[in-house]
């Protein structure tokens, strides 16, 4: 099956390679025949087509062998299995064209001369072993980057299966993470106000319907995004009421622009865990989105929040969405969280547009 594979890569090639070289045997033995004298062109023609069609044969007659991929693994072993019948098989080339030659001519009523058969042994011998040889090395490097190409499939197969694996075990882990946190939400304002509680629990259900929506998909548009994240901020309200005040400048050209999945309530989290939670005034919280210099710009931030080593992406919800951008992006993503003076916290996600 594999050698199979191996065949529909480089026949199209290999027999565009032998036309062309047969072609020019043909346009050389043409002017040798018309320098020497000779008058009819069909004759050269007929005589190295004749070879074309002879070698053909033989080297179909040796397809299986040429295209094992399992001597392909060992060149040396590979070769020597090509070399060690190359002697017979130009013997039985000689013999073959020879003969109908001979009997084409016949056919015409013609006589085909031509050296003593010692001297045309040695002669066509010597350059069938030469011809095949190279065309040998031709075959074999061929295939070998074949080979090469095919393995270079199955590693990116491999990687994109192993990111797509990455990307899901990293989307789960971000689901209960964040089923705790509204739930803790909940929990607290159940023991304050009822009322709140109800409607907080109305907010939840719109939360996780949008999450929802989202799907299994590691990325989604930033309209879809955001409409989690207004659904998370309005949660987030209902429990510090009058301990918070969000504003939103989001450019009308970037929300169809890609981002992960729930990486904006990721960083909106962050700041109410590390900063509204730990205060009883007003915190003023600014969310924007924007493009540039060929990069999706989204920041968040604060006007109280103070940066600690710890703040700085070692928590679940960071430290997540850094292991997703250098999955999806690589180098060309990045996320900071940077002190503002005199006061404050702003996160910045920057993502290739």
């Amino acid at each position: 099956m594999r050698h199979q594979r191996f065949w529909k890569k480089i026949k199209l090639p290999l027999l565009a390679g032998w036309i062309l070289f047969w072609l020019l045997m043909i346009a050389v033995a043409v002017q040798d025949h018309l320098k020497s004298g000779g008058k009819h062109i069909w004759e050269p023609i007929f005589w190295e087509s004749s070879s074309a069609f002879v070698g053909t044969a033989l080297l179909l007659l040796q397809r299986r062998k040429l295209t094992d991929s399992i001597l392909l693994q060992t060149p040396a072993k590979w070769f020597w299995r090509q070399i060690l019948p190359l002697p017979l098989i130009s013997i039985a080339f000689v013999v073959l064209i020879y003969s109908l030659r001979h009997l084409v001519y016949a056919l015409l009523g013609l006589s085909y001369s031509h050296a003593g058969w010692g001297q045309v042994l040695v002669y066509e011998c010597s350059k069938i072993f030469l011809f095949f040889g190279i065309f040998y090395v031709v075959i074999f490097g061929l295939q070998a980057y074949a080979s090469l190409l095919e393995e270079k499939e199955n590693a990116e197969k491999a990687q994109a299966l192993l990111r797509e694996a990455q990307l899901h075990r990293l989307t789960q882990q971000m689901q209960p993470h964040f089923l705790f946190n509204v739930l803790n939400t909940i929990s607290s304002l159940m023991y304050t106000d009822v009322k709140l509680a109800d409607t907080a629990l109305s907010q939840i259900a719109e939360l996780l319907r949008a999450s929802l929506d989202l799907g299994q998909q590691p990325e989604t548009g930033l309209r879809h995004e955001l409409e989690l994240l207004h659904a998370y901020a309005r949660l987030m309200s209902l429990r510090f009421i009058n301990r918070v005040e969000l504003s939103w400048d989001i450019a009308d050209d970037v929300q169809t622009c890609r981002v992960p999945v729930m990486s904006l309530q990721t960083l909106l989290e962050n700041s109410f865990k590390h900063t509204v939670e730990k205060r009883t005034q007003l915190t003023r919280i600014h969310i924007s989105a924007r493009g540039e210099q060929g990069q999706l710009v989204l920041r968040i931030q604060d006007d109280a929040g103070c940066l600690t080593e710890k703040e700085d992406g070692s928590g679940v919800g960071i430290s997540n969405l850094r292991q997703r951008l250098q999955v999806l992006y690589a180098d060309r993503a990045s996320l900071t969280l940077s002190a503002l003076m005199p006061a404050g916290v702003m996160t910045e996600l920057r993502l290739p547009l």
